[in-house]
C-alpha cells in the first residue's frame, strides 16, 4: 500500500473516485490560547495493489506534544475490491472537523495507522501571533 494523498486542509471532497481538497496548511496562528478553528478536514488517499485486496483498518489519531487526544481518534475500515485487470485501486477517506479546540501553543500530531501499523504523521504547529 502507498499513502498517496495525506493532509491537513480548510475542506476536502471525494466524488465519483475524484479527491478534491482546498487550503492545505500546517501552520495556524492565534492570538491566545485556547483557541477554536472552525472547520478543517483531514483528507487521505491511499494506494493498494492487486495483493492487498480486502478490508484494511483505519485509524487516524489528532494528538499534542504530550500524546493527549485532541478529538476522539477516528476508526473505520476499507474494504477494497477492483477489476481483475487492474493492477491497484485507489480510496479516499476524509475526516471533517467541526470547532477544533486547540488547548496550547506548540507542536500537534495527527497520526495514521492501517492494519495496526503506523503509515504516516503530519504535523500541526499553533504559533503564537503578536
Amino acid at each position: 500500500m502507498q499513502i498517496e494523498i495525506f493532509a491537513l486542509c480548510d475542506a476536502a471532497i471525494a466524488d465519483f473516485g475524484k479527491l478534491s481538497m482546498l487550503g492545505a496548511f500546517d501552520t495556524i496562528g492565534a492570538t491566545k490560547i485556547p483557541i477554536v478553528h472552525p472547520q478543517c478536514a483531514i483528507a487521505l488517499r491511499v494506494r493498494f495493489e492487486r495483493i492487498e485486496r480486502g478490508e484494511h483498518k483505519v485509524i487516524v489519531q489528532f494528538v499534542d506534544i504530550d500524546g493527549k487526544n485532541v478529538i476522539p481518534p477516528a476508526q473505520g475500515a476499507i474494504t477494497m475490491n477492483f477489476p481483475e485487470e487492474q493492477s491497484s485501486g485507489s480510496a479516499n477517506l476524509i475526516l471533517n472537523i467541526q470547532a477544533l479546540k486547540l488547548e496550547k501553543f506548540g507542536q500537534y500530531s495527527i497520526d495514521l495507522a492501517i492494519d495496526g501499523q503506523q503509515k504516516a504523521s503530519l504535523p500541526l504547529f499553533v504559533k503564537e501571533r503578536k
